[in-house]
C-alpha cells in the first residue's frame, strides 16, 4: 500500500508474488512517485478512459514502477515488428498478437525490454488462457512494440480540422 496523506491509501494491482519485500512496510508518496504520476497522466490524457479510471491507471503504473519485482520478458505473448520500437519512460507503445492489438505505456525501459502497463478496460488475451487486465504489467522485449503515440497525436490532429 501507498500512503497518499490525507487518510488516503492506495493498494496496487500486483499480486504479492510480483512486489519487492519494501512493498510490504509503510511507504509515502515521494517527490519522484509524484514527478512519475504526473508523467504518466499526462501521457494518458489521450486514452477513452474517464478522469477516475486515468489517475487510477497512473497509481497502477507508479506503484509497478517503484514496487514490481524485476522479471525475465515474456514476448512470446506478441508478434515481432520487425525491427520494433525504443520507448522512453512514459510513452505509448502497441503490442498485438492473432487474437487482439492493445496500447500500453511504458514504465522501465530497459536497453532490450521494457516494463509496461495494459491501458484497457476490455481485457487483453495474450492466450486462450491468460488476459491481461487494466493496468497490469508486463516485460515485452522491444522488437514486438510500436510506437503508439503517433497514432493518438494523428487522431487528435484529425479531430481538429
Amino acid at each position: 500500500m501507498l500512503n497518499l496523506g490525507d487518510e488516503m491509501l492506495f493498494r496496487t494491482n500486483l499480486s504479492r508474488n510480483l512486489l519487492v519485500d519494501c512493498a510490504f512496510t509503510e511507504n509515502h508518496f515521494t517527490v519522484d512517485d509524484a514527478s512519475d504520476f504526473q508523467l504518466y497522466k499526462e501521457r494518458i490524457t489521450c486514452l477513452p478512459l474517464s478522469e477516475p479510471r486515468k489517475a487510477e491507471l497512473a497509481l497502477y503504473c507508479v506503484a509497478a514502477k517503484r514496487f514490481h519485482k524485476p522479471v525475465q520478458p515474456k514476448s512470446w505473448f506478441f508478434e515481432s515488428q520487425g525491427i520494433g520500437h525504443t520507448p522512453e519512460q512514459g510513452d505509448l507503445v502497441s503490442l498485438s498478437n492473432v487474437l487482439n492489438d492493445g496500447v500500453f505505456i511504458a514504465l522501465e525501459v530497459g536497453e532490450n525490454a521494457t516494463l509496461c502497463a495494459y491501458t484497457d478496460l476490455v481485457p487483453f488475451a495474450l492466450n486462450d488462457s491468460k488476459t491481461l487486465e487494466f493496468g497490469q504489467v508486463i516485460k515485452v522485449m522491444h522488437d514486438r512494440m510500436s510506437d503508439a503515440n503517433t497514432l493518438f497525436f494523428t487522431q487528435q490532429m484529425a479531430m481538429v480540422g
